[in-house]
């Protein structure tokens, strides 16, 4: 039997023009306030909130989408921190405290529903509905990261208040698992030594590329970061688990969340595919389209031409970082004042029985 096509979708952010426009260029039209295709469904790896200009319009098209049964929708890393900041920790706190920064990364969020208080709860309540992982015939999606086992210990759950509350301890299998499948594993720089991140921010740890072996190889070899490489250090052996990969190739995963730059999009490895080349920052909102394919295809991405450039800093497919540049810091970099905490005017989030 033929597996059912897909088109899936990397990180949006609220930009729901760049949305309309690829779903128009994959052949998806506007029927009844819902986009259709006649023949496809359309998968999104998650982070719809935040930074863009159109989040409530971005919501708005996915879910109807997923409620009239074209698409299936994955909860990203951006959803998990808004559902967490949103839901009271029973202490007089919140599961993710409101400090300048976390409060920062929502503050588009927020001004887009201020005025509608209840509409909001409701939102809140349907994020709490996606799924941290899809396995569907032919294909895996998550949005950060692929593991067998932690795929496996969250396996049909969704973010319930329970499981917001576990993943809010980090002192489970869950709750690692949560956090490792929507925002990949991160190794530790040596000590006293720090990297700039987006916006400036002072790192000191880097995302793993998880889907190769980087045990032996250096942080810049075995690690991605959109802004800097990292130094041409070996990683300790300590940290061989986080540098093995814990997936089979027996059929492709898609993720997003990694933000690339805006060169070209091709596959970063033969079954693995990443879909987030920085949309909220002028980069292209990209598809794959997959009609059962084990090996993936760099002609099968769909994305708007235009908003490809030459690559940033550091290529996402460069293994060695040759192109990079960039100085490994060993004091903070300057940063930008966050915003003071938005007063919690929200109703806290319903508990669900």
């Amino acid at each position: 039997m033929q597996n059912q096509p897909y088109d899936l979708i990397g990180d949006i952010h609220g930009e729901a023009a760049a949305l309309r426009d690829l779903l128009t260029r994959l052949g998806y039209r506007e029927r009844a306030g819902c986009y259709r295709h006649p023949e496809r469904r359309a998968i999104f790896v998650g982070d719809y909130v935040d930074r863009g200009p159109a989040i409530r319009e971005t919501l708005q098209i996915i879910r109807a989408m997923v409620e009239q049964g074209g698409a299936l929708a994955l909860c990203g890393n951006h959803e998990l921190d808004l559902l967490m900041y949103e839901t009271p920790d029973g202490r007089g706190g919140w599961l993710r405290p409101h400090t300048p920064r976390t409060s920062s990364m929502h503050v588009r969020t927020h001004a887009e529903f201020a005025d509608r208080p209840q509409e909001w709860q409701e939102w809140l309540r349907w994020l709490q509905t996606l799924p941290l992982a899809l396995e569907l015939p032919g294909l895996r999606a998550v949005h950060a990261y692929w593991d067998d086992t932690l795929v496996a210990l969250v396996r049909g759950r969704r973010l319930d208040d329970t499981l917001l509350r576990l993943a809010a301890e980090r002192n489970s299998p869950t709750a690692l698992a949560v956090h490792r499948l929507l925002k990949g594993p991160e190794v530790p720089l040596p000590a006293g030594m720090q990297i700039s991140g987006r916006q400036g921010t002072a790192l000191t740890e880097m995302r793993v590329r998880w889907w190769r072996d980087g045990r032996g190889r250096t942080y810049r070899e075995a690690c991605i970061n959109h802004r800097e490489p990292g130094p041409e250090i070996p990683i300790p052996s300590e940290y061989d688990a986080l540098l093995t990969p814990r997936h089979d190739d027996a059929c492709p995963i898609f993720i997003g969340h990694y933000w690339l730059p805006p060169e070209r999009p091709a596959p970063l490895a033969p079954t693995i595919a990443c879909l987030d080349y920085g949309v909220a920052a002028g980069g292209p909102l990209v598809a794959y389209r997959w009609d059962g394919e084990r090996h993936l295809r760099a002609d099968k991405f769909v994305f708007d031409p235009t908003r490809v450039r030459e690559c940033g800093p550091l290529s996402p497919l460069s293994g060695s970082g040759e192109t990079a540049q960039g100085t490994v810091r060993t004091t903070p970099p300057p940063q930008t004042p966050a915003p003071a905490p938005r007063p919690c005017g929200r109703l806290p989030l319903p508990r669900r029985c």
